[in-house]
Parts: structure tokens; C-alpha cells; sequence
């Protein structure tokens, strides 16, 4: 009875390893995470820190880094998140191995005896005589397929001892494995560590820049804070009389709200149900500013509000409409850059910063249909898109509409 209790005891061991099979799955999210995360901060040196892009203006190479340094940092917080799962998977399977090299030498010791015993046993009386000396025909059979079981429980015992030497090794292959990679994720985490104390160092140099110059920078935010502010209040406009005009055409006094009809009804609907799933508005980008109000992450008591996302893409990229809808109007906004408004239903989504167009107004679009090049600017080559989203007149962070990237 003891191989049958080992090989049960064994099973309970494989199967308590279910646990580190999950613990895996776990650290695979955390694998591909990183990955993810190494990949953004990719994409944030390319639209951000090429050689083409030398003349920023503090300020805005102060925002630049920051966004370096944020996308560094959970990067190696990622990092630091695998390592720690990686530490605790390499200790149950060292564990495991310790188990299954115990239950193996047990379980091999046991077989040894099986076969010693078993050539004793043929020494003393063959198995011809031990048959052959039955005193019934009855009897000979039984101990004929007594013979053929104890045949079969060797060769099983040796099948099994060969199955639990692969499994061990196998393990131990694994455990190599996973040693190599903790040792590289190690190591990506001293060079990432020198990187951002690098980038502090940077970033502390242009804050003093700053400072000295602080309301000179001051200015200049506020100027653009007014830029923007204006273009928003034009597109509430926008919205708002074409809120009137649709009451008006339908002969329905309704002041909160546009007067759809069945068909926008539905559109609205479908739109609203994409919620977390609509594409984005260009085919590669990196978020540089978040919607909302913001506290200037220099400037004390400078406050950034943004009526959307600033998205920033590759230079000559198009934007791309998010949703079915009809371009509701086309607004021209200072040095001949164009807005872009489509109505999905009650629903209003803008694609801000355009230099030339594909759609006028009235215009049916189509998901992920181009609307137009976003323009780039000349001295500091960026390509920015803002993006933002209304539902009747009160503005949405489009973050929360968008698909997770």
C-alpha cells in the first residue's frame, strides 16, 4: 500500500501547485503590463524628445519631462511588481521540487524492495512451479492473474517513477527560467532607477530656470489658458444654437436639451453603450494633458484647465472620427487651424487643431473615418490633437469613453 499512498500524496502535491499555476497567470498580467508600460515610454521620446524638437521653451520642456518621468516610474513600479511575484513563484516551486524529490526517493526505495523482494521470491520457487502447483483449476487461475497483476503493478511502479523524474526535471527547467528572468528584470530595474534620478536631475534645473523667470511663464500660461477658454466658449455656442435650431425645427419647447428624432435617438443610444470602448481619435498617440482643472505642477497657485485631451501623434497624422454621426458644424480658429464637430444623437464630439480638412459640413461619417490632417507646429514640431466630447452641453472626460490603451 505504500506506492498507492505516496502516489496519492504526490497527486495532492501536483495539484496544490494549481496555485502557483494561477500565481503565474497573475504574473503574467504583470509581465504584460510592463510591456505596455515600456512601450509608452517609447512612444513618449518619440513624440516627445526626437532630435527634430530642440526649441521648447522651458515651460514646456518641464511638462515634457515630467510626463518622461511619470511614464519611467510605473514603468519600474511594474518592474518592481513582477520581481516581487517572480520571488515568491521561485520559492513554491523550490518548495515543490523539495517535496517531489522526497516523494520520488520514496517511491523509487520502494520499488527497489518490490524487485528485490520479487527475486528472492523467484529464487526459491519459479513461477511455473507456484502455478503449476495448484490444487485446483480454480486455483490456478487465480494465481495466474495474480501473477499478471503483480507483472502490472511493477511495470506501473516503473512508469510512474519515470513520469515523477520528468515532472522534477521539468520543474527544475522552469526554475532555471525563471531565476534568469527575475536576474534581467533585476538588472532593468538598476538602469531604469539611473535614468530617473537622471531625468530629476533635469527636471530640477528647468524649475529653477523657471522660478527665476516665473512671471514671464506665468504669462505665457495664461495667454494660452485664454486661447483655449475661447475656443471652448465657441464650441458651447456652437452646440447651443444648433440645441435652439433643432427645437425651433420641430416646433418643440425644449430649452435643456436637443429634439431628436427616432433614428438620433438610436444613434445617441448605441454611442452612449461604447461607453470605455469607443477607438481613438488618431491611430497612435500619448495623452500629454488630462481634462479638467488641474494644479500647475511648478507654479504655485497656477491653475491648468483643459476642455478635453491633448493628445500628441506623429507628425502628418490624421484624426479619426470615434462614432457614426453628421458633421454639425466646422469652427476656423486662429492662424487658420479648423475644429471639427460631429453629433452622435445628443452627443458632440470635437477634433481640435486641424490644418486641413476631408469633411464639410453636413457630412455623413463613419467610425474611424479620416476628418482631417492635425496640424503640426513649426518650432516645436508637435503634432497635438485636442479632443473633447459633449452630451448636450456639458462637456465629458473623454478618458472615461475612449478604449483603454
Amino acid at each position: 500500500m505504500k506506492p498507492l499512498k505516496l502516489f496519492l500524496a504526490t497527486l495532492l502535491v501536483i495539484l496544490f501547485s494549481c496555485n502557483d499555476t494561477i500565481h503565474a497567470q497573475t504574473r503574467k498580467e504583470l509581465e504584460l503590463k510592463r510591456k505596455k508600460l515600456k512601450l509608452e515610454i517609447v512612444k513618449v521620446n518619440k513624440l516627445l524628445f526626437t532630435e527634430q524638437k530642440k526649441e521648447k521653451s522651458a515651460l514646456e520642456a518641464l511638462n515634457d519631462l515630467g510626463q518622461k518621468i511619470e511614464a519611467r516610474t510605473a514603468y519600474l513600479s511594474s518592474i518592481r511588481k513582477e520581481a516581487t511575484s517572480l520571488s515568491t513563484e521561485i520559492e513554491n516551486n523550490e518548495a515543490e521540487i523539495a517535496k517531489l524529490n522526497q516523494a520520488l526517493t520514496i517511491l523509487k526505495k520502494d520499488y527497489a524492495d518490490m524487485i528485490f523482494k520479487s527475486y528472492k521470491s523467484k529464487s526459491k520457487q519459479s513461477q511455473l512451479l507456484f502455478f503449476m502447483s495448484s490444487e485446483s483449476f480454480r486455483q490456478a487461475y487465480k494465481r495466474l492473474q495474480y501473477m499478471k497483476q503483480y507483472t502490472s503493478f511493477r511495470k506501473k511502479q516503473g512508469e510512474e517513477i519515470a513520469v515523477q523524474t520528468t515532472f522534477v526535471q521539468n520543474l527544475n527547467d522552469s526554475l532555471l527560467l525563471q531565476k534568469q528572468v527575475k536576474d534581467t528584470l533585476i538588472k532593468v530595474e538598476t538602469e531604469e532607477k539611473l535614468k530617473i534620478e537622471a531625468d530629476k536631475k533635469n527636471k530640477q534645473k528647468l524649475v529653477s530656470q523657471i522660478k527665476r523667470n516665473e512671471r514671464k511663464y506665468i504669462r505665457e500660461i495664461k495667454s494660452k489658458q485664454r486661447e483655449e477658454l475661447e475656443i471652448a466658449t465657441q464650441i458651447d455656442k456652437i452646440i447651443k444654437d444648433a440645441i435652439t435650431k433643432s427645437n425651433t425645427v420641430k416646433g418643440v419647447k425644449k430649452a435643456s436639451g436637443f429634439a431628436l428624432t427616432p433614428e438620433a435617438k438610436l444613434l445617441a443610444k448605441k454611442f452612449e453603450s461604447n461607453r470605455g470602448k469607443l477607438p481613438w481619435p488618431v491611430s497612435s498617440g500619448l495623452v500629454v494633458r488630462k481634462f479638467g482643472s488641474q494644479a500647475h505642477p511648478t507654479l504655485r497657485g497656477i491653475t491648468i484647465t483643459s476642455s478635453g485631451l491633448h493628445i500628441a501623434t506623429d507628425k502628418g497624422a490624421m484624426a479619426k472620427s470615434v462614432f457614426n454621426g453628421k458633421v454639425l458644424a466646422i469652427q476656423v480658429l486662429t492662424g487658420g487651424k479648423k475644429a471639427v464637430l460631429i453629433q452622435h444623437g445628443n452627443y458632440i464630439t470635437t477634433y481640435n487643431n486641424l490644418e486641413t480638412l476631408l469633411v464639410r459640413k453636413g457630412d455623413v461619417v463613419t467610425t474611424g473615418q479620416f476628418l482631417g490632417k492635425i496640424f503640426t507646429n513649426k518650432i516645436t514640431q508637435k503634432t497635438t490633437l485636442i479632443f473633447v466630447l459633449h452630451k448636450e452641453t456639458k462637456r465629458q472626460n473623454p478618458a472615461y469613453w475612449l478604449l483603454k490603451r
